[in-house]
């Protein structure tokens, strides 16, 4: 250490000192650390030997979970609408190499196989058919799903499936619950259709359906069918049922060792809804003969007419049931099993919502002529004036005796630039009071005894309120409370026009119904509401839920949603009014009835006036039991183009259940049908109704 100072060599001795220590202490925490490894593997080798070599070999177990059997829903005497059956499909995963001279091949030998194997009694699919359903494109399915193409396979199929399995890459045979639907379409878009979860998630009650859900019968199965519409979705957790398990015997290496264990799935509940089934078939079928009638029929009334669609709701007026709901043309729900088809989709695209509840579109497959014609959702003409003369008296702005005298039209704005409102016709219908203005149908006297004085007898826009205020109370302008997915509120054009028109404009065409478009259902609501004096009903479609053995689980009671107090007088009024609009169609029915009908204009594309065909009705008149709301867009006046459908609904309902509470068959041996005779909607004459 020469050349270092006395304090250089005491640290450097020290540093010696510290590096001896730490490396002692390494080699010691070392020795340590192997001393108790060697003592555990003595301990397992010598010790738990004998035990850990039986593990080795100790089995385990794997589980598969088994998407549940759905429930049935049935109509209301007990007929089964929508079922689930086990049965054999077989599926196609998408190869992304896969290039399409390849899949027609494939699609050529599974149609082969079909022919051969396949059920004789079905409609053979077609090379097209499969290779179509393949999907190759991904532009009906995503790429990771399988894609179903045939389902109730044979045993025969089956067979030769399972030992060709190498010559047809990409196929499996799966065992699968599948849904089928009554071949008489029964109320199609009101029951709904299903989908693929893992294709279903863009509606909100799927996106995290298995979050922080611990139990595992009812976690959902990505591959399995869920309720995508209509009651289908509604009634989606009473249906489902729960989840079976497949347990299978492993090995270490994870090798099935022995038979599968069982554990059944649970079936979901079953529903028996309101609807009856032939009440429901009629109201289809009519709505059908109606249109081909009015496409083909001569006069007035249906010159301007090209109608398409129909839809009708009839609702039970104390209870609220609704015993048919048609949104006509329907479609076979089928093609949604297993995933659609792009050919189907666009076969589907205009009749799979339900047109009662929300906007559907004409079936026009190219937007330039779809757009010259209505949709589903249409102002309500003049069956918005019963209401509108109740707004009036109940707001003292009239009274049953005041008398206005119609000229035919009523004139409103600034002098110079006055704007003149006209019946139908230009009709002077003279002397009116409240429930002749009802009967005669006056524009005029609508106008001025309603809207107008809302407008100045109110200080700003509180007139408005008012009318808003009133129509909600009656269900236009809310949600019926129906629970359907997609249910629209409807369109308040008023409140809108108020800005682009300006306030008077607004109130006095609302009074003659021309400023808010509603469905149909939110109609028989608002006629349900006028038979039965003020409660709003919510709509049932469900009478009853009952589990796998039979008992009722959920019963379901008529519920009023809100009501409002008005007197008795008024309702008089426009029940007097109601029992003498003209209207064809019923002549010498065995019920007394109170109606109203409706045509309702509108500006569509490059068309300027479109006709729309509305008609509300309820009956008997003393006694009201059932309400009817129809809507044929681009249907022409309503007494003709709806007004038809309607009898024949009525009379289904009082042979099938009973007006007056008895069935009365016997009455109805022959079908009324449409009456092709020229006249105006307010001229035409319907014979007075017989009493029973």
């Amino acid at each position: 250490m020469s050349g270092m100072t006395e304090e250089q060599q005491k640290r450097e001795i020290r540093n010696r000192r510290h590096f001896s220590f730490r490396l002692n202490v390494f080699f010691f925490l070392t020795f340590f650390v192997f001393s108790v490894l060697i003592v555990r593997l003595a301990y397992l080798q010598f010790v738990e030997g004998d035990n850990l070599k039986a593990k080795e070999h100790q089995n385990g177990s794997k589980t598969v979970p088994v998407p549940p059997i759905r429930g049935n829903i049935y109509d209301s005497d007990g007929n089964a609408i929508a079922y689930s059956v086990s049965t054999q499909s077989l599926y196609y995963t998408l190869d992304m190499k896969m290039k399409e001279d390849e899949a027609k091949e494939l699609a050529a030998s599974l149609v082969e196989v079909f022919n051969q194997y396949g059920d004789k009694s079905v409609k053979p699919l077609t090379v097209d058919d499969v290779f179509e359903d393949m999907d190759l494109k991904s532009r009906v399915q995503y790429s990771y799903e399988p894609r179903r193409i045939k389902t109730g396979l044979t045993k025969e199929e089956i067979a030769y499936f399972s030992e060709h399995r190498d010559q047809f890459k990409g196929i499996d045979v799966v065992e699968e619950s599948i849904r089928q639907y009554s071949e008489d379409r029964v109320a199609v878009q009101l029951v709904g259709y299903m989908k693929r979860l893992n294709g279903a998630k863009d509606l909100d009650k799927y996106k995290d359906i298995n979050q922080d859900q611990t139990d595992k019968s009812l976690r959902y199965i990505e591959t399995e069918e869920v309720g995508f519409d209509g009651l289908e979705l509604m009634f989606q957790d009473e249906l489902r049922g729960s989840n079976g398990v497949k347990e299978f015997p492993i090995n270490s290496r994870g090798e099935i060792i022995g038979p599968m264990k069982l554990t059944k799935p649970v079936k979901g509940e079953n529903l028996f809804l309101t609807i009856n089934r032939n009440v429901q078939l009629t109201t289809q079928q009519a709505i059908m003969d109606q249109i081909d009638f009015v496409n083909n029929a001569s006069g007035k009334q249906y010159e301007n007419a090209h109608p398409t669609t129909g839809y009708a709701v009839a609702m039970e007026v104390d209870t609220g049931k609704v015993v048919a709901m048609a949104s006509m043309p329907d479609y076979d729900p089928s093609v949604w099993q297993g995933g659609i088809s792009q050919k189907d989709l666009e076969s589907v695209q205009f009749f799979q919502y339900n047109g009662t509840i929300r906007e559907a579109q004409p079936p026009y497959e190219k937007f330039e002529e779809r757009k010259n014609h209505p949709s589903s959702l249409v102002y309500l003409g003049s069956t918005q004036k019963p209401l509108s003369i109740l707004i009036g008296l109940n707001e003292k702005l009239f009274t049953t005796s005041t008398i206005f005298n119609d000229p035919g039209y009523f004139e409103f704005g600034r002098k110079g630039y006055e704007v003149r409102v006209r019946n139908a016709n230009n009709a002077a219908n003279g002397p009116l009071n409240a429930a002749k203005a009802i009967e005669k149908s006056s524009n005029a006297f609508m106008s001025a005894m309603v809207g107008d004085k809302l407008y100045k007898q109110y200080k700003g826009d509180e007139g408005m309120q008012i009318w808003d205020h009133y129509l909600k109370q009656f269900g236009l302008g809310v949600t019926t409370g129906s629970g359907l997915h997609g249910e629209t509120a409807g369109v308040l054009d008023y409140l809108k026009n108020v800005k682009t028109e300006g306030l008077q404009s607004a109130l006095i065409r609302a009074s003659w119904g021309q400023q808010a478009k509603y469905s149909t259902l939110q109609l028989a609501q608002y006629a349900a509401m006028l038979a039965n004096h003020g409660k709003r009903m919510r709509p049932q479609f469900v009478e009853e839920i009952r589990d796998v053995n039979g008992n009722v689980t959920q019963e379901f009671q008529a519920e009023v949603l809100n009501s409002i107090d008005i007197p008795n007088e008024y309702w008089n009024a426009i029940e007097t009014g109601m029992s003498k609009v003209n209207v064809q169609g019923f002549d010498g029915v065995p019920y007394t009835f109170n109606r109203k009908t409706g045509t309702s204009q509108q500006d569509v594309g490059n068309r300027s006036r479109v006709e729309n065909a509305v008609f509300i009705a309820y009956a008997p008149a003393d006694k009201p039991k059932l309400a009817v709301a129809v809507v044929v867009p681009d249907g022409g006046y309503g007494g003709w183009g709806a007004a038809p459908i309607a009898r024949k609904i009525f009379d289904a309902y009082d042979a099938e259940v009973g007006l007056y509470g008895t069935p009365r068959p016997h009455l109805y041996n022959q079908q009324p049908s449409g009456d092709a005779s020229n006249g105006e909607e307010a001229g035409a004459f319907a014979g007075t109704p017989a009493n029973p």
